[in-house]
Protein backbone atom coordinates (compact mmCIF):
# COMPACT_ATOMS: atom_id res chain seq x y z
CA UNK A 1 0.00 0.00 0.00
CA UNK A 2 1.16 3.52 -0.59
CA UNK A 3 1.91 5.99 2.20
CA UNK A 4 -0.40 8.81 3.19
CA UNK A 5 -4.01 9.02 4.26
CA UNK A 6 -6.91 6.86 3.19
CA UNK A 7 -9.45 8.09 0.66
CA UNK A 8 -12.08 8.21 3.43
CA UNK A 9 -9.86 10.44 5.57
CA UNK A 10 -9.00 12.69 2.64
CA UNK A 11 -12.67 13.20 1.85
CA UNK A 12 -13.51 13.92 5.48
CA UNK A 13 -10.77 16.47 6.03
CA UNK A 14 -11.12 17.85 2.50
CA UNK A 15 -14.70 18.75 3.31
CA UNK A 16 -13.29 21.26 5.78
CA UNK A 17 -11.57 23.11 2.97
CA UNK A 18 -8.11 21.85 3.88
CA UNK A 19 -7.11 20.50 0.48
CA UNK A 20 -4.22 18.10 0.07
CA UNK A 21 -2.23 17.09 3.12
CA UNK A 22 1.53 17.52 2.99
CA UNK A 23 3.65 14.49 3.85
CA UNK A 24 6.86 15.22 5.74
CA UNK A 25 9.70 12.85 6.63
CA UNK A 26 11.83 14.26 9.39
CA UNK A 27 13.91 13.23 12.35
CA UNK A 28 12.73 13.57 15.92
CA UNK A 29 13.81 16.60 17.92
CA UNK A 30 13.81 15.61 21.59
CA UNK A 31 13.59 17.86 24.65
CA UNK A 32 13.27 16.26 28.06
CA UNK A 33 11.29 18.24 30.62
CA UNK A 34 11.77 17.62 34.33
CA UNK A 35 9.35 18.15 37.18
CA UNK A 36 6.90 20.71 35.82
CA UNK A 37 3.81 22.65 36.68
CA UNK A 38 3.06 24.00 33.22
CA UNK A 39 3.39 21.10 30.78
CA UNK A 40 5.18 23.39 28.35
CA UNK A 41 8.05 21.07 27.36
CA UNK A 42 8.17 19.75 23.82
CA UNK A 43 9.32 16.70 21.96
CA UNK A 44 8.13 17.37 18.45
CA UNK A 45 9.17 17.07 14.85
CA UNK A 46 7.16 18.61 12.04
CA UNK A 47 7.82 18.96 8.35
CA UNK A 48 4.46 19.24 6.62
CA UNK A 49 0.94 18.58 7.81
CA UNK A 50 1.42 14.82 8.22
CA UNK A 51 5.00 14.78 9.49
CA UNK A 52 5.80 12.90 12.68
CA UNK A 53 4.71 14.72 15.84
CA UNK A 54 5.03 13.49 19.39
CA UNK A 55 3.44 14.87 22.56
CA UNK A 56 5.51 16.86 25.03
CA UNK A 57 7.17 14.76 27.73
CA UNK A 58 7.02 15.49 31.46
CA UNK A 59 9.52 13.38 33.37
CA UNK A 60 9.80 12.74 37.09
CA UNK A 61 12.80 14.11 38.97
CA UNK A 62 14.04 12.64 42.27
CA UNK A 63 10.96 10.45 42.56
CA UNK A 64 8.33 13.15 41.98
CA UNK A 65 6.44 14.51 39.01
CA UNK A 66 4.44 17.69 39.67
CA UNK A 67 2.25 18.69 36.75
CA UNK A 68 -0.73 20.87 36.03
CA UNK A 69 -3.21 19.56 33.46
CA UNK A 70 -5.61 22.21 32.19
CA UNK A 71 -8.66 20.73 30.49
CA UNK A 72 -10.04 23.28 28.05
CA UNK A 73 -11.45 23.66 24.55
CA UNK A 74 -8.80 25.04 22.19
CA UNK A 75 -8.01 25.41 18.50
CA UNK A 76 -5.58 22.69 17.39
CA UNK A 77 -4.20 21.77 13.97
CA UNK A 78 -5.37 18.47 12.52
CA UNK A 79 -3.91 17.65 9.13
CA UNK A 80 -3.41 21.33 8.30
CA UNK A 81 -6.92 22.36 9.44
CA UNK A 82 -7.81 24.35 12.54
CA UNK A 83 -10.23 22.33 14.67
CA UNK A 84 -11.78 23.06 18.07
CA UNK A 85 -11.14 20.10 20.35
CA UNK A 86 -10.92 19.43 24.07
CA UNK A 87 -7.29 19.52 25.17
CA UNK A 88 -4.95 18.98 28.06
CA UNK A 89 -2.55 21.95 28.18
CA UNK A 90 -3.66 23.02 24.71
CA UNK A 91 -2.63 19.88 22.83
CA UNK A 92 -4.13 16.63 21.54
CA UNK A 93 -2.99 14.32 22.99
CA UNK A 94 -1.90 15.79 26.29
CA UNK A 95 1.70 15.51 27.49
CA UNK A 96 3.28 12.11 28.01
CA UNK A 97 4.01 11.45 31.68
CA UNK A 98 7.27 9.50 32.16
CA UNK A 99 7.41 7.84 35.57
CA UNK A 100 9.46 5.26 37.42
CA UNK A 101 8.39 2.64 40.00
CA UNK A 102 8.00 4.25 43.42
CA UNK A 103 7.36 7.74 42.01
CA UNK A 104 4.81 10.16 43.41
CA UNK A 105 2.63 11.73 40.71
CA UNK A 106 1.03 15.00 41.77
CA UNK A 107 -1.47 16.45 39.30
CA UNK A 108 -3.39 19.68 39.64
CA UNK A 109 -6.37 19.19 37.31
CA UNK A 110 -7.80 22.56 36.27
CA UNK A 111 -11.22 22.13 34.71
CA UNK A 112 -11.88 24.94 32.24
CA UNK A 113 -14.57 22.95 30.45
CA UNK A 114 -18.28 23.69 30.63
CA UNK A 115 -18.98 20.24 32.14
CA UNK A 116 -17.61 18.38 35.16
CA UNK A 117 -14.68 16.02 34.68
CA UNK A 118 -12.07 14.03 36.60
CA UNK A 119 -8.94 11.97 35.87
CA UNK A 120 -8.29 8.25 35.57
CA UNK A 121 -4.74 6.89 35.28
CA UNK A 122 -5.72 3.83 33.28
CA UNK A 123 -3.77 0.68 34.14
CA UNK A 124 -1.65 2.07 36.97
CA UNK A 125 -1.55 -0.25 39.98
CA UNK A 126 -2.42 2.45 42.50
CA UNK A 127 -5.03 3.24 45.11
CA UNK A 128 -8.45 4.37 43.93
CA UNK A 129 -9.31 6.10 47.20
CA UNK A 130 -9.33 9.74 48.32
CA UNK A 131 -7.36 11.98 45.95
CA UNK A 132 -5.63 9.13 44.13
CA UNK A 133 -7.09 7.37 41.05
CA UNK A 134 -10.65 7.85 42.27
CA UNK A 135 -13.31 7.45 39.54
CA UNK A 136 -16.07 8.84 41.78
CA UNK A 137 -14.58 12.33 42.06
CA UNK A 138 -16.35 15.27 40.42
CA UNK A 139 -14.38 18.38 39.48
CA UNK A 140 -16.93 20.98 38.43
CA UNK A 141 -16.56 23.52 35.65
CA UNK A 142 -14.10 26.21 36.71
CA UNK A 143 -12.78 24.14 39.63
CA UNK A 144 -9.39 22.56 40.21
CA UNK A 145 -8.36 19.48 42.18
CA UNK A 146 -5.03 18.17 43.45
CA UNK A 147 -4.35 14.48 42.86
CA UNK A 148 -1.60 12.54 44.65
CA UNK A 149 -0.96 9.15 43.08
CA UNK A 150 1.74 7.02 44.68
CA UNK A 151 3.25 4.27 42.56
CA UNK A 152 4.47 1.28 44.60
CA UNK A 153 8.17 0.43 44.50
CA UNK A 154 7.41 -2.81 42.64
CA UNK A 155 5.15 -1.18 40.03
CA UNK A 156 5.61 -2.99 36.71
CA UNK A 157 7.08 -1.25 33.69
CA UNK A 158 4.61 -0.71 30.89
CA UNK A 159 2.45 1.57 28.78
CA UNK A 160 -0.50 3.29 30.46
CA UNK A 161 -2.66 6.33 29.76
CA UNK A 162 -4.88 8.94 31.37
CA UNK A 163 -8.35 10.21 30.47
CA UNK A 164 -11.53 11.52 32.11
CA UNK A 165 -13.83 9.12 33.96
CA UNK A 166 -16.85 11.18 35.00
CA UNK A 167 -19.85 8.91 34.41
CA UNK A 168 -22.06 9.82 31.43
CA UNK A 169 -19.42 12.21 30.02
CA UNK A 170 -16.48 9.86 29.43
CA UNK A 171 -17.07 9.06 25.75
CA UNK A 172 -17.79 12.69 24.81
CA UNK A 173 -14.65 13.99 26.52
CA UNK A 174 -12.29 11.29 25.26
CA UNK A 175 -13.65 11.44 21.71
CA UNK A 176 -13.12 15.21 21.73
CA UNK A 177 -9.43 14.94 22.66
CA UNK A 178 -8.86 14.41 26.39
CA UNK A 179 -6.24 11.67 26.66
CA UNK A 180 -2.49 11.21 27.06
CA UNK A 181 0.13 8.51 27.57
CA UNK A 182 1.83 7.40 30.79
CA UNK A 183 5.03 5.37 30.54
CA UNK A 184 6.53 3.63 33.57
CA UNK A 185 10.08 2.29 33.26
CA UNK A 186 13.64 2.68 34.53
CA UNK A 187 14.99 3.84 31.17
CA UNK A 188 16.94 6.95 30.23
CA UNK A 189 15.02 8.79 27.51
CA UNK A 190 17.52 11.62 27.09
CA UNK A 191 19.30 10.10 24.09
CA UNK A 192 16.98 7.77 22.19
CA UNK A 193 13.43 7.60 23.52
CA UNK A 194 10.86 5.15 22.15
CA UNK A 195 8.15 6.45 19.84
CA UNK A 196 4.93 7.16 21.74
CA UNK A 197 2.00 6.33 19.43
CA UNK A 198 -1.36 7.50 20.81
CA UNK A 199 -4.07 6.31 18.41
CA UNK A 200 -7.52 7.91 18.51
CA UNK A 201 -10.35 8.69 16.14
CA UNK A 202 -12.65 11.64 15.64
CA UNK A 203 -15.34 12.99 13.35
CA UNK A 204 -14.96 16.65 12.39
CA UNK A 205 -17.80 18.86 11.20
CA UNK A 206 -17.57 22.61 10.54
CA UNK A 207 -14.21 22.93 12.25
CA UNK A 208 -15.24 21.17 15.47
CA UNK A 209 -15.77 17.70 16.89
CA UNK A 210 -19.09 16.40 15.61
CA UNK A 211 -21.92 15.78 18.03
CA UNK A 212 -22.99 12.17 18.43
CA UNK A 213 -26.41 10.75 17.58
CA UNK A 214 -28.36 8.47 19.85
CA UNK A 215 -27.78 5.55 17.50
CA UNK A 216 -24.02 6.20 17.42
CA UNK A 217 -23.94 6.34 21.18
CA UNK A 218 -25.72 3.02 21.53
CA UNK A 219 -23.59 1.30 18.90
CA UNK A 220 -20.42 2.89 20.25
CA UNK A 221 -19.17 5.76 18.10
CA UNK A 222 -16.38 5.30 15.57
CA UNK A 223 -14.71 8.44 14.25
CA UNK A 224 -14.32 9.02 10.54
CA UNK A 225 -10.66 10.05 10.85
CA UNK A 226 -7.97 7.96 12.55
CA UNK A 227 -5.31 10.02 14.32
CA UNK A 228 -1.83 9.27 15.65
CA UNK A 229 -0.67 11.85 18.17
CA UNK A 230 -3.40 14.15 16.88
CA UNK A 231 -2.54 13.85 13.15
CA UNK A 232 -4.01 11.68 10.37
CA UNK A 233 -1.77 8.89 9.05
CA UNK A 234 1.61 10.55 9.74
CA UNK A 235 4.93 9.39 8.31
CA UNK A 236 7.53 7.90 10.65
CA UNK A 237 11.08 8.39 9.27
CA UNK A 238 13.95 6.10 10.25
CA UNK A 239 17.09 4.65 8.69
CA UNK A 240 16.30 1.58 6.58
CA UNK A 241 16.62 -1.73 8.44
CA UNK A 242 16.88 0.03 11.82
CA UNK A 243 14.70 -0.99 14.74
CA UNK A 244 11.93 1.29 15.98
CA UNK A 245 10.17 0.81 19.31
CA UNK A 246 6.52 1.85 19.29
CA UNK A 247 4.61 2.35 22.55
CA UNK A 248 1.03 2.16 21.26
CA UNK A 249 -2.08 3.35 23.11
CA UNK A 250 -5.56 2.61 21.75
CA UNK A 251 -7.32 5.77 22.98
CA UNK A 252 -10.34 5.28 20.69
CA UNK A 253 -13.73 5.33 22.36
CA UNK A 254 -14.98 2.23 20.53
CA UNK A 255 -12.67 1.26 17.65
CA UNK A 256 -10.67 -1.96 17.84
CA UNK A 257 -7.23 -1.66 16.20
CA UNK A 258 -6.60 -4.77 14.11
CA UNK A 259 -2.97 -3.97 13.33
CA UNK A 260 -1.37 -5.81 10.40
CA UNK A 261 2.34 -6.06 11.16
CA UNK A 262 3.52 -8.63 8.63
CA UNK A 263 5.58 -6.23 6.49
CA UNK A 264 7.40 -4.71 9.49
CA UNK A 265 9.10 -7.73 11.11
CA UNK A 266 7.30 -6.91 14.36
CA UNK A 267 8.07 -8.29 17.80
CA UNK A 268 5.57 -7.69 20.61
CA UNK A 269 7.33 -7.02 23.93
CA UNK A 270 4.36 -6.23 26.10
CA UNK A 271 0.59 -5.81 26.37
CA UNK A 272 -0.86 -3.36 28.90
CA UNK A 273 1.33 -3.59 32.05
CA UNK A 274 2.79 -7.01 31.25
CA UNK A 275 6.27 -7.16 29.70
CA UNK A 276 7.10 -10.52 28.15
CA UNK A 277 9.76 -12.23 26.04
CA UNK A 278 9.48 -10.62 22.57
CA UNK A 279 7.25 -12.61 20.23
CA UNK A 280 7.02 -12.22 16.45
CA UNK A 281 3.56 -11.14 15.29
CA UNK A 282 1.89 -10.57 11.94
CA UNK A 283 -1.30 -9.31 13.59
CA UNK A 284 -2.11 -7.57 16.87
CA UNK A 285 -5.64 -6.66 17.95
CA UNK A 286 -5.93 -3.92 20.56
CA UNK A 287 -9.37 -3.37 22.05
CA UNK A 288 -10.22 0.17 23.22
CA UNK A 289 -7.98 0.92 26.21
CA UNK A 290 -5.35 -1.73 25.40
CA UNK A 291 -1.69 -0.76 24.95
CA UNK A 292 1.31 -2.49 23.38
CA UNK A 293 5.12 -2.31 23.36
CA UNK A 294 6.21 -3.29 19.84
CA UNK A 295 9.53 -3.25 18.00
CA UNK A 296 9.47 -3.03 14.20
CA UNK A 297 12.23 -3.07 11.57
CA UNK A 298 12.22 -0.15 9.13
CA UNK A 299 11.70 -1.53 5.61
CA UNK A 300 13.65 -0.39 2.55
CA UNK A 301 10.53 1.17 1.00
CA UNK A 302 7.69 3.22 2.46
CA UNK A 303 5.31 0.82 4.20
CA UNK A 304 1.92 1.40 5.80
CA UNK A 305 0.94 0.11 9.20
CA UNK A 306 -2.71 -0.65 8.56
CA UNK A 307 -5.62 -1.14 10.92
CA UNK A 308 -7.85 -3.58 9.06
CA UNK A 309 -11.63 -3.28 9.01
CA UNK A 310 -13.03 -4.78 12.20
CA UNK A 311 -16.58 -5.94 12.92
CA UNK A 312 -17.47 -5.90 16.63
CA UNK A 313 -21.05 -7.09 16.15
CA UNK A 314 -24.53 -5.79 15.56
CA UNK A 315 -27.27 -4.33 17.72
CA UNK A 316 -29.42 -7.28 16.71
CA UNK A 317 -33.15 -7.85 16.31
CA UNK A 318 -33.44 -4.96 13.87
CA UNK A 319 -32.82 -2.43 16.64
CA UNK A 320 -31.17 0.91 15.92
CA UNK A 321 -31.97 0.66 12.23
CA UNK A 322 -29.52 -2.18 11.70
CA UNK A 323 -26.56 0.15 12.30
CA UNK A 324 -23.11 -1.34 11.84
CA UNK A 325 -20.22 -1.34 14.27
CA UNK A 326 -17.63 -2.20 11.60
CA UNK A 327 -14.73 0.24 11.53
CA UNK A 328 -13.26 0.78 8.03
CA UNK A 329 -9.68 -0.03 7.10
CA UNK A 330 -7.32 2.86 7.82
CA UNK A 331 -3.62 3.67 7.62
CA UNK A 332 -2.30 4.23 11.12
CA UNK A 333 1.11 5.51 10.04
CA UNK A 334 3.62 5.08 7.23
CA UNK A 335 7.17 3.97 8.00
CA UNK A 336 9.53 5.75 5.60
CA UNK A 337 13.23 4.87 5.17
CA UNK A 338 15.28 8.03 5.65
CA UNK A 339 19.07 7.88 5.74
CA UNK A 340 19.17 11.31 7.38
CA UNK A 341 17.04 10.34 10.37
CA UNK A 342 18.75 9.81 13.70
CA UNK A 343 19.46 6.09 14.22
CA UNK A 344 17.41 4.95 17.21
CA UNK A 345 18.67 2.82 20.07
CA UNK A 346 16.19 0.20 21.25
CA UNK A 347 16.56 -0.67 24.92
CA UNK A 348 16.93 -4.33 25.82
CA UNK A 349 13.55 -5.89 26.63
CA UNK A 350 12.51 -6.05 30.26
CA UNK A 351 10.55 -9.19 31.07
CA UNK A 352 8.06 -9.15 33.93
CA UNK A 353 8.77 -11.26 36.98
CA UNK A 354 5.08 -11.33 37.90
CA UNK A 355 3.94 -14.62 39.38
CA UNK A 356 1.80 -17.03 37.38
CA UNK A 357 -1.55 -17.05 39.16
CA UNK A 358 -2.43 -20.43 37.68
CA UNK A 359 -0.28 -21.91 40.45
CA UNK A 360 -2.17 -19.99 43.17
CA UNK A 361 -5.02 -21.30 45.29
CA UNK A 362 -8.37 -19.68 44.49
CA UNK A 363 -10.51 -18.27 47.31
CA UNK A 364 -13.70 -17.72 45.32
CA UNK A 365 -15.40 -17.56 41.93
CA UNK A 366 -17.91 -15.16 40.39
CA UNK A 367 -19.81 -14.83 37.14
CA UNK A 368 -20.63 -11.40 35.68
CA UNK A 369 -23.02 -11.15 32.73
CA UNK A 370 -22.90 -8.31 30.21
CA UNK A 371 -26.17 -7.76 28.36
CA UNK A 372 -28.22 -5.32 26.31
CA UNK A 373 -31.92 -4.65 26.11
CA UNK A 374 -34.54 -2.08 25.27
CA UNK A 375 -35.10 0.44 28.01
CA UNK A 376 -38.40 2.06 27.17
CA UNK A 377 -38.11 5.78 26.57
CA UNK A 378 -34.41 5.73 27.45
CA UNK A 379 -33.53 3.60 24.39
CA UNK A 380 -31.01 0.76 24.59
CA UNK A 381 -29.84 -0.31 28.05
CA UNK A 382 -26.35 -1.67 28.74
CA UNK A 383 -26.20 -3.81 31.85
CA UNK A 384 -23.98 -6.00 34.02
CA UNK A 385 -25.90 -8.69 35.89
CA UNK A 386 -29.13 -7.08 34.73
CA UNK A 387 -28.41 -3.73 36.39
CA UNK A 388 -27.24 -0.35 35.15
CA UNK A 389 -24.50 1.51 37.03
CA UNK A 390 -25.35 3.07 40.37
CA UNK A 391 -22.46 4.80 42.17
CA UNK A 392 -24.25 4.30 45.49
CA UNK A 393 -24.52 0.51 45.15
CA UNK A 394 -21.77 -2.05 45.78
CA UNK A 395 -21.98 -4.82 43.19
CA UNK A 396 -19.01 -6.96 44.25
CA UNK A 397 -17.38 -7.18 47.70
CA UNK A 398 -13.90 -8.70 47.78
CA UNK A 399 -11.33 -9.26 50.51
CA UNK A 400 -7.78 -7.91 50.34
CA UNK A 401 -5.32 -10.81 50.25
CA UNK A 402 -7.56 -13.17 48.30
CA UNK A 403 -7.43 -14.54 44.76
CA UNK A 404 -10.61 -14.99 42.72
CA UNK A 405 -11.70 -16.31 39.33
CA UNK A 406 -14.18 -14.13 37.48
CA UNK A 407 -16.01 -15.40 34.42
CA UNK A 408 -17.27 -12.58 32.24
CA UNK A 409 -20.19 -13.74 30.09
CA UNK A 410 -21.32 -11.64 27.12
CA UNK A 411 -24.86 -12.63 26.12
CA UNK A 412 -25.22 -9.63 23.79
CA UNK A 413 -24.66 -9.59 19.99
CA UNK A 414 -21.88 -6.99 20.32
CA UNK A 415 -18.30 -7.34 21.58
CA UNK A 416 -17.55 -5.75 24.97
CA UNK A 417 -13.97 -5.18 26.25
CA UNK A 418 -13.97 -5.65 30.04
CA UNK A 419 -11.79 -3.33 32.16
CA UNK A 420 -11.13 -3.64 35.89
CA UNK A 421 -9.47 -0.69 37.63
CA UNK A 422 -6.50 -1.14 40.03
CA UNK A 423 -5.94 -4.91 39.77
CA UNK A 424 -4.64 -6.51 36.56
CA UNK A 425 -6.17 -9.82 35.52
CA UNK A 426 -4.60 -13.00 34.16
CA UNK A 427 -6.60 -14.57 31.34
CA UNK A 428 -7.20 -18.27 31.96
CA UNK A 429 -9.81 -19.19 29.39
CA UNK A 430 -11.31 -17.58 26.30
CA UNK A 431 -14.51 -19.32 25.27
CA UNK A 432 -13.86 -23.04 25.65
CA UNK A 433 -10.09 -22.78 25.11
CA UNK A 434 -7.53 -22.57 27.90
CA UNK A 435 -4.94 -19.81 27.45
CA UNK A 436 -1.35 -21.02 27.28
CA UNK A 437 1.39 -18.93 28.83
CA UNK A 438 0.97 -15.93 31.10
CA UNK A 439 -1.45 -13.40 29.62
CA UNK A 440 -1.90 -10.44 31.99
CA UNK A 441 -3.87 -7.33 31.03
CA UNK A 442 -6.36 -4.83 32.36
CA UNK A 443 -8.64 -4.73 29.28
CA UNK A 444 -9.91 -8.12 28.10
CA UNK A 445 -12.07 -8.49 25.02
CA UNK A 446 -15.22 -10.57 25.49
CA UNK A 447 -16.64 -11.27 22.00
CA UNK A 448 -20.38 -11.44 21.45
CA UNK A 449 -21.99 -14.62 22.71
CA UNK A 450 -18.86 -15.91 24.48
CA UNK A 451 -17.18 -15.80 27.88
CA UNK A 452 -13.71 -15.16 29.29
CA UNK A 453 -12.39 -16.38 32.65
CA UNK A 454 -9.72 -14.35 34.46
CA UNK A 455 -7.86 -14.75 37.75
CA UNK A 456 -7.39 -11.69 39.96
CA UNK A 457 -5.12 -11.19 42.96
CA UNK A 458 -6.70 -8.58 45.24
CA UNK A 459 -3.37 -8.12 46.98
CA UNK A 460 -3.56 -4.46 48.07
CA UNK A 461 -5.39 -1.13 47.81
CA UNK A 462 -8.57 -1.38 49.89
CA UNK A 463 -11.45 0.85 48.84
CA UNK A 464 -14.02 1.23 46.09
CA UNK A 465 -13.48 1.38 42.37
CA UNK A 466 -15.20 0.19 39.18
CA UNK A 467 -15.21 -2.35 36.37
CA UNK A 468 -16.89 -1.66 33.04
CA UNK A 469 -17.12 -2.08 29.31
CA UNK A 470 -14.42 -0.01 27.58
CA UNK A 471 -16.68 0.86 24.70
CA UNK A 472 -16.95 4.19 26.47
CA UNK A 473 -20.46 4.96 25.22
CA UNK A 474 -21.62 1.66 26.74
CA UNK A 475 -19.95 2.56 30.04
CA UNK A 476 -21.77 5.92 30.01
CA UNK A 477 -25.04 4.12 29.25
CA UNK A 478 -24.75 1.91 32.32
CA UNK A 479 -22.41 -1.04 31.65
CA UNK A 480 -20.35 -0.53 34.79
CA UNK A 481 -20.29 -1.85 38.34
CA UNK A 482 -18.73 -1.04 41.73
CA UNK A 483 -16.26 -3.30 43.50
CA UNK A 484 -15.44 -2.75 47.18
CA UNK A 485 -12.22 -4.26 48.55
CA UNK A 486 -11.74 -4.47 52.31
Amino acid sequence: MSGGITRRQALTIGALGVGALGIGATGLVWTTVGSQTSGSGTATATSGAAGWVEPSVLESVDGVLDVTLQAAEREVEVGGASVRMLTYNGTVPGPTLHLRPGDLLRVRLQNDLTDPTNLHTHGLLVSASDNSDNPFLRIGAGESFDYEIQLPDDHPAGVFWYHPHHHELVADQVFAGLYGAIIVDEEDWSQAPPRVVVVSDVTITDGAVASVSGVERMLGRTGEVLLVNGQPSPTLPAPAESEQRLLIVNACTSRYLDLRLGDLDARVRGIDSHRRTPQSADRLVLAPGNRADVVITTPTAATDLVAAAYDRGQAGMGMMGGGSTTSPEAVVLTVVPDAGATPPVVADPVVSTRRDLRETAVDGTRTLTMSMGMGGGAGMRFLIDGRAFDAGRTDQSVTIGTVEDWTIVNVSPMDHPFHLHVWPVQVLRAGSADVTGVDVRDVVDVPAGTSVTVRIAFDRFPGQTVYHCHILDHEDLGMMGVVDAA
